[in-house]
Protein backbone atom coordinates (compact mmCIF):
# COMPACT_ATOMS: atom_id res chain seq x y z
CA UNK A 1 0.00 0.00 0.00
CA UNK A 2 2.85 2.33 0.83
CA UNK A 3 4.53 1.63 -2.50
CA UNK A 4 1.33 2.54 -4.29
CA UNK A 5 1.06 5.84 -2.39
CA UNK A 6 4.66 6.75 -3.14
CA UNK A 7 4.11 5.88 -6.77
CA UNK A 8 0.98 8.02 -6.87
CA UNK A 9 2.84 10.98 -5.39
CA UNK A 10 5.63 10.52 -7.90
CA UNK A 11 3.10 10.34 -10.72
CA UNK A 12 1.41 13.56 -9.56
CA UNK A 13 4.75 15.34 -9.48
CA UNK A 14 5.50 14.15 -13.00
CA UNK A 15 2.13 15.42 -14.19
CA UNK A 16 2.71 18.82 -12.54
CA UNK A 17 6.18 19.00 -14.04
CA UNK A 18 4.77 18.15 -17.47
CA UNK A 19 2.09 20.84 -17.11
CA UNK A 20 4.66 23.45 -16.02
CA UNK A 21 6.88 22.41 -18.93
CA UNK A 22 4.00 22.94 -21.35
CA UNK A 23 3.24 26.34 -19.78
CA UNK A 24 6.88 27.45 -20.09
CA UNK A 25 6.98 26.13 -23.65
CA UNK A 26 3.82 28.06 -24.47
CA UNK A 27 5.23 31.27 -22.97
CA UNK A 28 8.47 30.86 -24.96
CA UNK A 29 6.44 30.22 -28.13
CA UNK A 30 4.36 33.36 -27.60
CA UNK A 31 7.42 35.47 -26.82
CA UNK A 32 9.13 34.22 -29.96
CA UNK A 33 6.02 35.02 -32.02
CA UNK A 34 5.84 38.58 -30.58
CA UNK A 35 9.53 39.15 -31.27
CA UNK A 36 9.20 37.93 -34.88
CA UNK A 37 6.11 40.10 -35.39
CA UNK A 38 7.84 43.11 -33.79
CA UNK A 39 5.16 43.50 -31.11
CA UNK A 40 7.13 45.60 -28.64
CA UNK A 41 4.02 46.66 -26.75
CA UNK A 42 2.98 43.07 -26.17
CA UNK A 43 6.43 42.26 -24.79
CA UNK A 44 6.34 45.25 -22.46
CA UNK A 45 2.83 44.38 -21.29
CA UNK A 46 3.85 40.78 -20.67
CA UNK A 47 6.87 41.88 -18.63
CA UNK A 48 4.76 44.32 -16.62
CA UNK A 49 2.20 41.59 -15.93
CA UNK A 50 4.94 39.39 -14.47
CA UNK A 51 6.16 42.31 -12.33
CA UNK A 52 2.64 43.10 -11.08
CA UNK A 53 2.06 39.43 -10.25
CA UNK A 54 5.31 39.25 -8.29
CA UNK A 55 4.52 42.47 -6.41
CA UNK A 56 1.00 41.24 -5.66
CA UNK A 57 2.30 38.00 -4.12
CA UNK A 58 4.84 39.94 -2.05
CA UNK A 59 2.19 42.41 -0.85
CA UNK A 60 -0.05 39.63 0.43
CA UNK A 61 2.89 38.21 2.38
CA UNK A 62 4.23 41.52 3.76
CA UNK A 63 2.11 44.66 3.56
CA UNK A 64 4.94 46.90 4.87
CA UNK A 65 7.23 46.05 1.98
CA UNK A 66 4.15 46.23 -0.23
CA UNK A 67 3.72 49.91 0.62
CA UNK A 68 7.28 50.65 -0.56
CA UNK A 69 6.82 48.61 -3.74
CA UNK A 70 3.53 50.38 -4.46
CA UNK A 71 5.13 53.81 -4.03
CA UNK A 72 7.95 52.90 -6.45
CA UNK A 73 5.44 51.54 -8.99
CA UNK A 74 3.41 54.74 -8.61
CA UNK A 75 6.40 56.84 -9.62
CA UNK A 76 7.39 54.85 -12.70
CA UNK A 77 3.96 53.78 -13.97
CA UNK A 78 3.72 56.72 -16.39
CA UNK A 79 6.85 55.60 -18.20
CA UNK A 80 5.09 52.39 -19.23
CA UNK A 81 1.96 54.33 -20.22
CA UNK A 82 4.04 56.45 -22.60
CA UNK A 83 5.22 53.40 -24.53
CA UNK A 84 1.93 51.50 -24.37
CA UNK A 85 -0.33 54.11 -25.94
CA UNK A 86 -1.78 55.41 -22.66
CA UNK A 87 -2.95 51.93 -21.66
CA UNK A 88 -5.79 52.06 -19.15
CA UNK A 89 -4.76 48.61 -17.91
CA UNK A 90 -1.45 50.07 -16.75
CA UNK A 91 -3.18 53.20 -15.44
CA UNK A 92 -5.37 51.19 -13.06
CA UNK A 93 -2.62 48.74 -12.06
CA UNK A 94 -1.60 51.02 -9.19
CA UNK A 95 -5.17 50.99 -7.85
CA UNK A 96 -5.16 47.20 -7.94
CA UNK A 97 -1.84 47.08 -6.09
CA UNK A 98 -2.82 49.54 -3.38
CA UNK A 99 -6.12 47.65 -2.99
CA UNK A 100 -4.08 44.52 -2.24
CA UNK A 101 -2.02 46.53 0.26
CA UNK A 102 -5.23 47.58 2.03
CA UNK A 103 -6.43 43.97 2.04
CA UNK A 104 -3.14 42.66 3.44
CA UNK A 105 -3.17 45.39 6.09
CA UNK A 106 -6.74 44.43 7.03
CA UNK A 107 -5.71 40.80 7.51
CA UNK A 108 -2.83 41.95 9.72
CA UNK A 109 -5.28 44.06 11.71
CA UNK A 110 -7.54 41.04 12.20
CA UNK A 111 -4.53 39.19 13.61
CA UNK A 112 -3.81 42.21 15.84
CA UNK A 113 -0.38 42.67 14.35
CA UNK A 114 -0.71 46.41 13.67
CA UNK A 115 -1.62 49.50 15.65
CA UNK A 116 -4.49 51.58 14.31
CA UNK A 117 -4.06 55.34 14.54
CA UNK A 118 -6.66 57.72 15.92
CA UNK A 119 -6.17 60.94 14.02
CA UNK A 120 -7.64 64.09 15.63
CA UNK A 121 -8.98 65.40 12.30
CA UNK A 122 -10.96 62.29 11.33
CA UNK A 123 -14.39 63.71 12.24
CA UNK A 124 -14.05 66.89 10.10
CA UNK A 125 -12.60 64.76 7.30
CA UNK A 126 -15.47 62.25 7.55
CA UNK A 127 -18.01 65.08 7.27
CA UNK A 128 -16.38 66.30 4.06
CA UNK A 129 -16.20 62.75 2.69
CA UNK A 130 -19.94 62.34 3.42
CA UNK A 131 -20.66 65.45 1.33
CA UNK A 132 -18.51 64.10 -1.51
CA UNK A 133 -20.44 60.80 -1.45
CA UNK A 134 -23.81 62.58 -1.43
CA UNK A 135 -22.74 64.76 -4.37
CA UNK A 136 -22.13 61.64 -6.47
CA UNK A 137 -25.92 61.49 -6.85
CA UNK A 138 -26.37 65.17 -7.64
CA UNK A 139 -29.23 65.28 -10.20
CA UNK A 140 -27.30 67.80 -12.31
CA UNK A 141 -24.47 65.30 -12.86
CA UNK A 142 -25.02 63.43 -16.17
CA UNK A 143 -23.75 60.09 -14.81
CA UNK A 144 -22.67 58.58 -11.48
CA UNK A 145 -19.45 57.37 -13.10
CA UNK A 146 -18.15 60.93 -12.90
CA UNK A 147 -18.87 60.92 -9.18
CA UNK A 148 -17.18 57.56 -8.63
CA UNK A 149 -14.10 58.83 -10.48
CA UNK A 150 -14.07 61.98 -8.36
CA UNK A 151 -14.41 60.05 -5.12
CA UNK A 152 -11.48 57.86 -6.14
CA UNK A 153 -9.31 60.85 -6.99
CA UNK A 154 -10.08 62.63 -3.73
CA UNK A 155 -9.86 59.81 -1.19
CA UNK A 156 -8.85 56.42 -2.60
CA UNK A 157 -5.33 56.90 -1.23
CA UNK A 158 -6.45 58.42 2.09
CA UNK A 159 -6.18 55.05 3.96
CA UNK A 160 -2.44 55.22 3.33
CA UNK A 161 -2.21 57.48 6.38
CA UNK A 162 -3.18 54.48 8.57
CA UNK A 163 -0.52 52.37 6.85
CA UNK A 164 2.11 55.11 7.15
CA UNK A 165 1.39 55.27 10.87
CA UNK A 166 1.47 51.51 11.44
CA UNK A 167 4.52 50.68 9.33
CA UNK A 168 6.91 52.72 11.52
CA UNK A 169 7.68 50.50 14.50
CA UNK A 170 11.28 51.67 14.96
CA UNK A 171 13.56 54.44 13.67
CA UNK A 172 15.03 52.08 11.09
CA UNK A 173 11.61 51.83 9.39
CA UNK A 174 11.53 55.62 8.98
CA UNK A 175 15.02 55.65 7.49
CA UNK A 176 14.08 52.89 5.05
CA UNK A 177 11.02 54.80 3.86
CA UNK A 178 13.00 58.00 3.41
CA UNK A 179 15.87 56.33 1.59
CA UNK A 180 13.55 54.50 -0.82
CA UNK A 181 11.60 57.70 -1.53
CA UNK A 182 14.73 59.77 -1.99
CA UNK A 183 16.52 57.12 -4.07
CA UNK A 184 13.63 56.91 -6.53
CA UNK A 185 13.33 60.70 -6.52
CA UNK A 186 17.00 61.24 -7.36
CA UNK A 187 16.66 58.88 -10.33
CA UNK A 188 13.53 60.66 -11.62
CA UNK A 189 15.03 64.13 -11.13
CA UNK A 190 18.25 63.02 -12.83
CA UNK A 191 16.33 61.64 -15.81
CA UNK A 192 14.42 64.93 -16.01
CA UNK A 193 17.70 66.85 -16.17
CA UNK A 194 18.95 64.50 -18.88
CA UNK A 195 15.75 65.03 -20.85
CA UNK A 196 16.14 68.81 -20.67
CA UNK A 197 19.52 68.37 -22.38
CA UNK A 198 18.72 65.55 -24.82
CA UNK A 199 15.25 66.74 -25.82
CA UNK A 200 11.69 65.43 -25.61
CA UNK A 201 12.52 62.31 -27.63
CA UNK A 202 14.40 60.98 -24.61
CA UNK A 203 11.92 58.97 -22.47
CA UNK A 204 9.06 59.96 -24.77
CA UNK A 205 8.11 57.90 -27.87
CA UNK A 206 7.50 59.74 -31.12
CA UNK A 207 4.38 57.68 -31.84
CA UNK A 208 2.67 57.78 -28.46
CA UNK A 209 -0.97 58.45 -27.62
CA UNK A 210 -2.23 61.71 -29.10
CA UNK A 211 -3.75 62.91 -25.79
CA UNK A 212 -0.32 62.58 -24.10
CA UNK A 213 1.75 64.26 -26.81
CA UNK A 214 0.94 67.85 -25.89
CA UNK A 215 1.38 67.14 -22.16
CA UNK A 216 4.92 65.86 -22.67
CA UNK A 217 5.98 68.27 -25.45
CA UNK A 218 5.12 71.59 -23.83
CA UNK A 219 7.32 74.53 -24.87
CA UNK A 220 7.27 78.10 -23.54
CA UNK A 221 9.10 81.28 -24.54
CA UNK A 222 10.50 84.06 -22.40
CA UNK A 223 8.53 87.27 -23.18
CA UNK A 224 11.48 89.64 -23.70
CA UNK A 225 14.42 87.64 -25.02
CA UNK A 226 12.15 85.01 -26.65
CA UNK A 227 14.28 82.11 -25.50
CA UNK A 228 12.74 78.67 -25.91
CA UNK A 229 12.00 76.77 -22.69
CA UNK A 230 11.16 73.07 -22.84
CA UNK A 231 8.95 71.92 -19.93
CA UNK A 232 10.49 68.62 -18.83
CA UNK A 233 8.28 65.62 -18.03
CA UNK A 234 10.96 63.02 -17.09
CA UNK A 235 9.34 59.60 -16.54
CA UNK A 236 5.86 61.11 -16.22
CA UNK A 237 3.30 61.69 -18.97
CA UNK A 238 3.06 65.42 -18.30
CA UNK A 239 5.37 68.28 -17.39
CA UNK A 240 2.91 69.39 -14.70
CA UNK A 241 3.20 66.09 -12.84
CA UNK A 242 6.99 66.29 -12.87
CA UNK A 243 7.09 69.90 -11.70
CA UNK A 244 4.66 69.17 -8.85
CA UNK A 245 6.70 66.15 -7.81
CA UNK A 246 9.89 68.22 -7.58
CA UNK A 247 8.26 70.39 -4.89
CA UNK A 248 7.49 67.31 -2.78
CA UNK A 249 10.96 65.92 -3.40
CA UNK A 250 12.79 69.11 -2.44
CA UNK A 251 10.86 69.54 0.82
CA UNK A 252 11.35 65.87 1.68
CA UNK A 253 15.09 66.03 0.92
CA UNK A 254 15.45 69.09 3.17
CA UNK A 255 13.69 67.38 6.08
CA UNK A 256 15.47 64.08 5.51
CA UNK A 257 18.99 65.45 5.59
CA UNK A 258 18.18 67.46 8.74
CA UNK A 259 16.88 64.39 10.56
CA UNK A 260 19.66 62.04 9.43
CA UNK A 261 22.39 64.54 10.26
CA UNK A 262 21.01 65.14 13.77
CA UNK A 263 20.69 61.39 14.26
CA UNK A 264 24.25 60.93 12.91
CA UNK A 265 23.06 58.44 10.30
CA UNK A 266 25.27 57.71 7.27
CA UNK A 267 22.29 58.16 4.93
CA UNK A 268 22.44 61.95 5.30
CA UNK A 269 24.56 62.10 2.15
CA UNK A 270 21.53 60.99 0.12
CA UNK A 271 19.63 63.99 1.43
CA UNK A 272 22.41 66.36 0.36
CA UNK A 273 22.72 64.65 -3.02
CA UNK A 274 18.96 64.85 -3.42
CA UNK A 275 18.95 68.57 -2.68
CA UNK A 276 21.61 69.22 -5.30
CA UNK A 277 19.91 67.17 -8.01
CA UNK A 278 16.35 68.29 -7.23
CA UNK A 279 17.31 71.98 -7.08
CA UNK A 280 18.61 71.68 -10.64
CA UNK A 281 15.45 69.75 -11.60
CA UNK A 282 13.28 72.57 -10.28
CA UNK A 283 15.22 75.04 -12.39
CA UNK A 284 14.69 73.07 -15.63
CA UNK A 285 10.95 72.35 -15.20
CA UNK A 286 10.00 75.42 -17.22
CA UNK A 287 7.27 76.06 -14.62
CA UNK A 288 7.24 79.06 -12.30
CA UNK A 289 5.18 77.78 -9.38
CA UNK A 290 7.69 75.10 -8.23
CA UNK A 291 10.47 77.69 -8.51
CA UNK A 292 8.63 80.13 -6.24
CA UNK A 293 7.48 77.44 -3.78
CA UNK A 294 10.97 75.98 -3.38
CA UNK A 295 12.49 79.39 -2.66
CA UNK A 296 9.76 80.15 -0.13
CA UNK A 297 10.01 76.68 1.40
CA UNK A 298 13.78 77.06 1.80
CA UNK A 299 13.35 80.25 3.82
CA UNK A 300 10.51 78.92 5.97
CA UNK A 301 12.14 75.56 6.66
CA UNK A 302 15.53 77.09 7.51
CA UNK A 303 13.91 79.34 10.13
CA UNK A 304 11.78 76.48 11.48
CA UNK A 305 14.74 74.08 11.76
CA UNK A 306 16.69 76.59 13.82
CA UNK A 307 13.66 77.18 16.04
CA UNK A 308 13.05 73.49 16.65
CA UNK A 309 16.66 72.24 16.83
CA UNK A 310 17.71 70.37 20.01
CA UNK A 311 19.83 73.23 21.38
CA UNK A 312 19.58 71.98 24.95
CA UNK A 313 21.36 68.77 23.92
CA UNK A 314 24.15 70.69 22.25
CA UNK A 315 22.94 69.71 18.77
CA UNK A 316 22.01 73.16 17.52
CA UNK A 317 25.37 73.55 15.81
CA UNK A 318 24.68 70.38 13.81
CA UNK A 319 21.47 71.92 12.50
CA UNK A 320 23.35 75.05 11.48
CA UNK A 321 25.88 72.81 9.71
CA UNK A 322 23.03 70.92 8.07
CA UNK A 323 21.46 74.08 6.67
CA UNK A 324 24.82 75.39 5.48
CA UNK A 325 25.57 72.15 3.67
CA UNK A 326 22.06 71.93 2.23
CA UNK A 327 22.28 75.32 0.53
CA UNK A 328 25.89 74.58 -0.46
CA UNK A 329 24.92 71.39 -2.28
CA UNK A 330 21.99 73.14 -3.95
CA UNK A 331 24.34 75.88 -5.13
CA UNK A 332 26.93 73.39 -6.37
CA UNK A 333 24.27 71.61 -8.42
CA UNK A 334 23.22 74.85 -10.09
CA UNK A 335 26.82 75.92 -10.74
CA UNK A 336 27.64 72.60 -12.41
CA UNK A 337 24.53 72.85 -14.59
CA UNK A 338 25.41 76.43 -15.59
CA UNK A 339 28.98 75.46 -16.44
CA UNK A 340 28.15 72.30 -18.40
CA UNK A 341 24.80 73.18 -20.04
CA UNK A 342 24.45 76.99 -19.92
CA UNK A 343 21.86 77.12 -22.71
CA UNK A 344 19.39 74.86 -20.90
CA UNK A 345 19.59 76.62 -17.57
CA UNK A 346 19.83 80.04 -19.22
CA UNK A 347 16.52 79.71 -21.04
CA UNK A 348 14.70 78.71 -17.86
CA UNK A 349 16.35 81.49 -15.88
CA UNK A 350 15.33 84.05 -18.49
CA UNK A 351 11.75 82.77 -18.40
CA UNK A 352 11.59 82.93 -14.59
CA UNK A 353 13.19 86.34 -14.18
CA UNK A 354 11.36 88.03 -17.04
CA UNK A 355 7.90 86.80 -15.98
CA UNK A 356 8.37 87.07 -12.20
CA UNK A 357 10.08 90.45 -12.05
CA UNK A 358 7.71 92.85 -10.19
CA UNK A 359 8.39 95.81 -12.51
CA UNK A 360 9.74 94.14 -15.67
CA UNK A 361 8.27 94.62 -19.12
CA UNK A 362 7.17 91.00 -19.43
CA UNK A 363 6.15 90.58 -15.81
CA UNK A 364 3.20 88.28 -15.13
CA UNK A 365 3.67 88.24 -11.37
CA UNK A 366 0.52 90.14 -10.42
CA UNK A 367 -1.58 88.73 -13.26
CA UNK A 368 -0.81 85.07 -12.49
CA UNK A 369 -0.57 85.28 -8.70
CA UNK A 370 -3.51 87.60 -7.96
CA UNK A 371 -5.73 88.55 -10.89
CA UNK A 372 -6.05 85.17 -12.62
CA UNK A 373 -6.77 82.97 -9.56
CA UNK A 374 -9.29 85.46 -8.14
CA UNK A 375 -11.01 85.81 -11.52
CA UNK A 376 -11.39 82.02 -11.72
CA UNK A 377 -12.73 81.90 -8.18
CA UNK A 378 -15.32 84.52 -9.13
CA UNK A 379 -16.29 82.48 -12.21
CA UNK A 380 -17.33 79.59 -9.97
CA UNK A 381 -20.20 81.79 -8.71
CA UNK A 382 -21.45 82.88 -12.15
CA UNK A 383 -23.52 79.90 -13.32
CA UNK A 384 -26.10 80.12 -10.52
CA UNK A 385 -25.40 76.60 -9.20
CA UNK A 386 -22.87 77.65 -6.57
CA UNK A 387 -25.17 76.91 -3.60
CA UNK A 388 -25.26 73.14 -4.32
CA UNK A 389 -22.71 72.47 -7.13
CA UNK A 390 -22.68 70.24 -10.19
CA UNK A 391 -21.68 67.01 -8.45
CA UNK A 392 -18.57 65.08 -7.51
CA UNK A 393 -16.05 64.63 -10.29
CA UNK A 394 -17.52 67.19 -12.67
CA UNK A 395 -14.33 69.27 -12.58
CA UNK A 396 -11.81 66.55 -11.78
CA UNK A 397 -8.83 65.15 -13.64
CA UNK A 398 -9.62 62.20 -15.89
CA UNK A 399 -13.21 63.10 -16.80
CA UNK A 400 -12.22 62.81 -20.48
CA UNK A 401 -11.87 59.05 -20.04
CA UNK A 402 -15.35 58.75 -18.51
CA UNK A 403 -16.81 60.85 -21.32
CA UNK A 404 -15.08 58.61 -23.86
CA UNK A 405 -16.46 55.50 -22.13
CA UNK A 406 -19.99 56.96 -22.16
CA UNK A 407 -19.54 58.26 -25.73
CA UNK A 408 -20.68 61.76 -24.82
CA UNK A 409 -19.13 65.26 -24.83
CA UNK A 410 -16.81 66.03 -21.92
CA UNK A 411 -18.37 68.31 -19.24
CA UNK A 412 -16.98 71.84 -19.27
CA UNK A 413 -17.43 73.20 -15.77
CA UNK A 414 -13.81 73.62 -14.65
CA UNK A 415 -12.11 76.73 -13.31
CA UNK A 416 -8.39 77.23 -12.65
CA UNK A 417 -8.80 77.74 -8.93
CA UNK A 418 -8.72 74.94 -6.40
CA UNK A 419 -11.19 76.66 -4.12
CA UNK A 420 -13.35 77.50 -7.12
CA UNK A 421 -13.32 73.83 -8.16
CA UNK A 422 -14.70 72.88 -4.74
CA UNK A 423 -17.59 75.29 -5.30
CA UNK A 424 -18.20 73.97 -8.82
CA UNK A 425 -18.42 70.36 -7.63
CA UNK A 426 -19.83 70.60 -4.08
CA UNK A 427 -21.27 74.07 -3.77
CA UNK A 428 -20.34 76.64 -1.15
CA UNK A 429 -20.72 74.03 1.60
CA UNK A 430 -17.92 72.03 0.03
CA UNK A 431 -15.53 74.98 0.32
CA UNK A 432 -16.50 75.53 3.97
CA UNK A 433 -16.05 71.86 4.90
CA UNK A 434 -12.72 71.66 3.04
CA UNK A 435 -11.37 74.61 5.03
CA UNK A 436 -12.77 73.00 8.22
CA UNK A 437 -11.01 69.64 7.85
CA UNK A 438 -7.76 71.09 6.50
CA UNK A 439 -7.62 73.52 9.43
CA UNK A 440 -8.19 70.62 11.84
CA UNK A 441 -5.38 68.65 10.19
CA UNK A 442 -2.89 71.52 10.25
CA UNK A 443 -3.76 72.51 13.82
CA UNK A 444 -3.35 68.99 15.19
CA UNK A 445 -0.20 68.58 13.10
CA UNK A 446 1.22 71.74 14.66
CA UNK A 447 0.57 70.23 18.09
CA UNK A 448 2.60 67.18 17.00
CA UNK A 449 5.44 69.53 16.04
CA UNK A 450 5.31 70.98 19.54
CA UNK A 451 5.90 67.52 20.98
CA UNK A 452 8.83 66.91 18.63
CA UNK A 453 10.61 70.19 19.17
CA UNK A 454 14.11 69.73 20.59
CA UNK A 455 14.26 66.19 19.14
CA UNK A 456 16.04 64.73 16.13
CA UNK A 457 12.66 64.12 14.45
CA UNK A 458 11.66 67.77 14.21
CA UNK A 459 13.17 68.46 10.74
CA UNK A 460 11.35 65.62 9.00
CA UNK A 461 8.16 66.31 10.97
CA UNK A 462 8.15 69.97 9.96
CA UNK A 463 8.92 69.03 6.34
CA UNK A 464 5.81 66.81 6.25
CA UNK A 465 3.64 69.43 7.96
CA UNK A 466 4.89 72.16 5.63
CA UNK A 467 4.21 70.01 2.59
CA UNK A 468 0.62 69.61 3.79
CA UNK A 469 0.39 73.42 3.98
CA UNK A 470 1.82 73.77 0.47
CA UNK A 471 -0.47 71.10 -1.00
CA UNK A 472 -3.75 71.80 0.80
CA UNK A 473 -3.57 75.59 1.11
CA UNK A 474 -1.04 77.31 -1.16
CA UNK A 475 -1.32 75.17 -4.30
CA UNK A 476 -5.11 74.95 -3.92
CA UNK A 477 -5.16 78.71 -4.47
CA UNK A 478 -3.85 78.20 -8.00
CA UNK A 479 -5.66 74.97 -8.85
CA UNK A 480 -6.66 71.54 -7.64
CA UNK A 481 -4.46 69.61 -10.08
CA UNK A 482 -1.71 69.10 -7.50
CA UNK A 483 -4.00 67.50 -4.91
CA UNK A 484 -5.80 65.41 -7.52
CA UNK A 485 -2.54 64.16 -9.04
CA UNK A 486 -2.15 60.57 -7.82
CA UNK A 487 1.61 60.87 -7.19
CA UNK A 488 1.32 63.90 -4.90
CA UNK A 489 -1.94 62.69 -3.36
CA UNK A 490 -0.63 59.25 -2.34
CA UNK A 491 2.60 60.70 -0.94
CA UNK A 492 0.67 63.31 1.04
CA UNK A 493 -1.59 60.79 2.78
CA UNK A 494 1.25 58.38 3.51
CA UNK A 495 3.40 61.14 5.01
CA UNK A 496 0.53 62.40 7.15
CA UNK A 497 0.46 59.01 8.84
CA UNK A 498 4.24 59.19 9.31
CA UNK A 499 3.92 62.62 10.97
CA UNK A 500 1.54 61.40 13.65
CA UNK A 501 3.71 58.34 14.36
CA UNK A 502 6.89 60.31 15.04
CA UNK A 503 6.09 61.21 18.69
CA UNK A 504 6.05 57.50 19.57
CA UNK A 505 9.36 56.97 17.82
CA UNK A 506 10.78 59.89 19.80
CA UNK A 507 9.94 58.06 23.05
CA UNK A 508 12.10 55.08 22.07
CA UNK A 509 15.82 54.83 22.91
CA UNK A 510 17.64 56.56 20.08
CA UNK A 511 20.64 54.67 18.64
CA UNK A 512 22.61 57.85 17.94
CA UNK A 513 26.12 57.19 16.64
CA UNK A 514 29.09 58.44 18.66
CA UNK A 515 30.88 61.60 17.53
CA UNK A 516 33.74 60.99 15.12
CA UNK A 517 36.50 61.76 17.66
CA UNK A 518 35.14 59.06 20.00
CA UNK A 519 34.51 56.28 17.48
CA UNK A 520 38.02 54.79 17.82
CA UNK A 521 37.72 54.32 21.58
CA UNK A 522 37.20 50.89 23.10
CA UNK A 523 34.21 50.15 25.31
CA UNK A 524 36.41 50.42 28.45
CA UNK A 525 37.85 53.77 27.36
CA UNK A 526 34.32 54.97 26.69
CA UNK A 527 33.25 53.95 30.21
CA UNK A 528 36.30 55.62 31.73
CA UNK A 529 35.28 58.91 30.13
CA UNK A 530 31.87 58.61 31.77
CA UNK A 531 29.93 58.58 28.43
Amino acid sequence: MQLTTIGSVGGNRQIKAAVMGLVVLGVIWELAAWIVAGSDQMLIMFGLSIVVLGIAVHILNDWRSGVLLFMVWLLFEDLARKYLGNSMTVFFAKDFLVGLVYLSFYFAKRRRQVEIAKFPFLVPLAIFVALVVIQIFNPISPNVLYGILGLKIYFYYAPLMFLGYAMLERPKDLEQLLLVSMGAGIVIAGLGIAQSVLGASFLTPDEGAAELYELSHLTRFSPITHQEVFATSSVFVSAGRFSGYTVLLWILAMGMQGYLLLARRPGAKYGFLGLGVVTVAVMITGTRLPFVLVIGSGLVMAAAFLWGAPWRWGQGHRMVKSLRRAFLFAGIGLILMVEIFPTVIGGNWAFFTETLSPTGEGSQLVARSVDYPILNLQESFQDGLWPYGHGTGMSSLGIQYVARLLNEPMPRFGVESGYGTLIVEFGILGLVLWIFWVSALLYSGWQVLGKLRQTIYFPIAFAIWWYAVVMLVLMMYFGQQAYQDFVDNANLWLMIGVLYRLPKLALMPQPVAAPRHLRALTRWQFAARGN
